[in-house]
């Protein structure tokens, strides 16, 4: 039981959120900070990081794997245009692939390892307003406690 409620702590977004809004790369890709978050905001372009429809929970007790949904949005008025959106986001999924070979932040759930889930998909809103969508899985498992 212990395990399965630690498990419940190891929240793949707020790790993925706290890397990605300083990342340099993603911060150039985006044209400016304060623009990575869990909504749809302005100033655009915008990442909205937020947890996915799918994955794999597996035991519900360890190494688990639940998919976050990257969304990269356009301006409503449709600037940046669809190719220029879509390489942003392969750059901030690029950013999320390198947090498994960084040191372990005390606090933060362990990532153990990000893939893509198989879906790219251009999907803009019903407003017009672009949007690109990218499921990502991610490994991870809660931090270990010491002691009893």
């Amino acid at each position: 039981m212990a395990a399965t409620l630690e498990l419940a702590d190891a929240d793949p977004v707020s790790a993925i959120l706290t890397w990605l809004q300083k990342h340099t790369r993603v911060t150039d890709a985006l044209g400016g900070p304060g623009r990575v978050s869990g909504i749809a905001e302005a100033p655009w372009p915008h990442l909205r990081v937020a947890h996915g429809p799918g994955g794999d929970m597996r035991t519900l007790t360890w190494a688990t794997q639940p998919e976050v949904t990257l969304e990269v949005y356009g301006d409503p008025g449709g600037w940046p245009g669809q190719a220029e959106l879509r390489r942003i986001i392969l750059v901030c999924a690029a950013a999320v692939t390198e947090l498994p070979d960084t040191p372990h932040i005390p606090g933060q759930p362990v990532i153990s390892g990000v893939r893509s889930s198989g879906t790219l998909l251009w999907s803009p809103l019903v407003d017009g307003q672009p949007r690109w969508l990218l499921g990502l899985l991610v490994t991870l498992h809660p931090q270990a406690r010491a002691g009893p």
